[in-house]
């Protein structure tokens, strides 16, 4: 992949995370029982693009991420640098109990 896709209108953020194991948890304790499936992917992205963000705590202090506006996800995928690779993928089956 090379971009992410558009925004659902119920969906005015993009929320690139800023660590492997928080993108796990979100792949699979959130989206998981919320869709069905939860995929992680690793990209590398233009550090000038990056700057004009804050990097914001979502809960915890290793919850942390960006907050992009869904109307500047067409310039974050422009500072996309190479591939966007997908990592790891969880479905229902993998889930954890409970």
């Amino acid at each position: 992949m090379g971009a992410f896709p558009p925004r659902l209108p119920e969906q005015p953020i993009f929320y690139p995370v800023l660590s492997e194991a928080y993108a796990v948890q979100i792949a699979r304790d959130w989206n998981v029982p919320a869709s069905g499936a939860g995929f992680v992917t690793r990209f590398a992205v233009l550090k000038s693009f990056l700057d004009r963000y804050r990097i914001e705590h979502a809960g915890s202090k290793a919850h942390l991420e960006y907050w992009i506006p869904a109307e500047n996800l067409d310039d974050f995928n422009k500072a996309i640098v190479g591939r966007i690779e997908v990592t790891a993928s969880f479905g229902r089956d993998t889930a954890p109990a409970g």
